[in-house]
């Protein structure tokens, strides 16, 4: 018996109920694999709260045969100085957004004719989304993934185990030096535990480009530009409150 072009007792799916075109199963395929794709950073963020993951780059360069030192270092082994100095560097907001800084960002945008040439409104929390789960360059779509993930790798993390995070998978080298320690060593001859706060400002100073800026062998430009953080760390050190244990 037929009812409607539908035989008896035959279930509809929600698409025909509500009279959507049917999907090829390709189509669907790849639906799926994309939206999989999208899902799988928020579920690997929650397995990093509590394991050590390597930023994507660092993946690259160990898949294509190039150098990646980094040695993984808790907060509570990297002298103070340093997280405060990146903070007041790169994130001076940090402890107060929710990992995205929105007067930070309508301030770059003002500045700016178009992303291209956007500097700054950055947040630390963002790098973090952008160095475990995205691609570097500018563009609109990297934003528009990056900006969720922020907001969701603030919540689940916290601001210690972010800072923590960030600290430890930031490019801090020209030859593959990646974290603190690794930097710290590199440039100081020292761990990242007995940074003085000179060495900690020329360390995030560094931070943009250590390609080009070396703290192992600062220019004048870098040197001014440590002592600005040195000055501004403590001018500020509440700055950097949300990282002491509670």
């Amino acid at each position: 018996m037929y009812r409607n072009g539908q035989r008896s007792g035959q279930r509809l799916s929600v698409g025909q109920i509500l009279g959507l075109p049917r999907v090829p199963r390709p189509l669907r395929a790849v639906i799926f694999v994309i939206l999989a794709l999208l899902l799988l950073p928020y579920l690997l963020t929650l397995l990093y709260a509590v394991v050590n993951p390597l930023s994507t780059v660092m993946l690259w360069r160990q898949l294509s045969g190039a150098r990646v030192e980094q040695r993984f270092v808790p907060l509570s082994r990297i002298a103070p100085a340093l997280p405060l100095a990146v903070i007041v560097a790169e994130d001076g907001r940090f402890c107060s957004h929710h990992g995205i800084d929105f007067r930070g960002l309508r301030d770059a945008f003002a500045d700016a004719d178009d992303l291209d040439e956007m500097r700054g409104g950055s947040t630390i929390t963002q790098q973090v989304a952008k160095n475990l789960f995205l691609w570097p360059g500018r563009s609109y779509l990297r934003k528009a993934l990056e900006f969720p993930l922020a907001l969701w790798i603030n919540l689940v993390l916290g601001k210690r185990r972010v800072l923590e995070i960030y600290l430890n998978i930031a490019e801090w080298g020209p030859n593959g030096e990646f974290g603190i320690e690794a930097g710290s060593r590199r440039a100081f001859g020292r761990s990242a535990r007995d940074l003085d706060r000179t060495q900690a400002a020329l360390m995030a100073a560094s931070l943009p480009n250590p390609l080009v800026r070396d703290a192992r062998a600062p220019g004048p430009g870098l040197r001014r530009l440590a002592g600005l953080y040195v000055v501004r760390s403590a001018q500020a050190p509440q700055a950097a409150a949300c990282l002491r244990r509670p």
